[in-house]
């Protein structure tokens, strides 16, 4: 069986995996971009706090960013998703969901998180809009309105002063729960209200959105912020047997190296261990693709020349 084989494949066709292959290609490497069209920031209409892009539609950035490849020989892009990665001589093979396989002596990955919401109804539905999980990518557009804080977790005081110059006033959710006792001191003596009240959903109105409690009258607020729970959205840290963080991301080094000799990681997957998250940015995870895609082409030299074990 004849396999087509590429110098780089990058798993994943959004920011930081359009982002290495612009700068392989800018190197000449044969790169491959396997682009699933799933996409973290789905759900939100506009993306924020990039320069030159601030307020653009997700899918209008990588729409540009293909462009841009298309102007490179060596870089190919495929509407395809991979569904397996198998370490062989020399490097890898990728399988794909259309039933046909790829070969590579290097593979970076950029498939990016899912984000699971707290089950509380009508939240997903407004995910990306009126409710939020980055002030740094949201925070502004709630700018002047009542906002809300959902949850009771040790998240709840540090979201609190983030978007204290921002919101008009502030209420903390705790769903039933309790904040610890130095959250709930620092709140009260920031003017921050509580509500213990059990939630009973949320449903979009024209302030943004109407919280109702299991007791009590319910809250108009213009935006709601709330903490996921973080996963990785494909198989391939667990198929390749790749460290991982706390966080449950990749751990990778500052320039984009995971545990496993020829392969990468860049985007909100992966951080380094000196960082306790991932930076939920599209301009970080840019960033952490033009470094991993850096560290790629690196080692590439390194290992002609005998520095460095070859991949695989």
């Amino acid at each position: 069986m004849e396999i087509d084989t590429y110098d780089v494949v990058v798993v994943g066709g959004g920011p930081a995996g359009l982002q290495a292959a612009l700068t392989l290609g800018r190197m000449h490497h044969r790169a491959l971009v396997l682009d699933s069209g799933r996409y973290r920031n789905d759900p939100t209409g506009h993306l924020h706090n990039f320069l030159t892009h601030d307020g653009r539609p997700p899918a209008e950035l990588r729409a540009l960013a293909r462009a841009d490849l298309a102007t490179y020989e060596t870089v190919t892009v495929r509407p395809v998703e991979a569904v397996s990665i198998t370490p062989q001589a020399g490097g890898f093979v990728v399988d794909l969901a259309d039933g046909s396989h790829v070969a590579a002596s290097r593979v970076l990955l950029a498939t990016g998180l899912r984000d699971a919401l707290p089950d509380v109804p009508g939240l997903a539905g407004l995910f990306g809009s009126v409710v939020a999980h980055c002030p740094y990518c949201h925070g502004h557009e709630f700018a002047g309105t009542h906002v809300a804080i959902l949850g009771s977790g040790p998240h709840v005081a540090r979201v609190a002063m983030l978007v204290q110059r921002i919101a008009a006033r502030i209420t903390v959710l705790t769903d039933g729960g309790a904040l610890d006792e130095e959250s709930a001191a620092l709140l009260g003596r920031e003017g921050v209200t509580l509500r213990p009240d059990p939630v009973l959903g949320v449903c979009r109105s024209a302030a943004g959105a109407r919280v109702s409690f299991a007791s009590g009258p319910d809250e108009e607020v213009g935006g709601i912020f709330v903490t996921t729970a973080l996963s990785q959205s494909a198989p391939f840290a667990e198929q390749l047997g790749l460290d991982l963080l706390p966080s449950g991301c990749v751990e990778v080094d500052a320039f984009g190296r995971t545990s496993l000799p020829g392969v990468y990681a860049a985007g909100d997957l992966a951080h380094t261990s000196a960082v306790p998250m991932p930076l939920a940015s599209v301009l970080s995870a840019a960033a952490a693709g033009l470094v991993a895609a850096t560290a790629v082409d690196a080692d590439r030299v390194l290992a002609l020349l005998g520095a460095v074990p070859a991949a695989g």
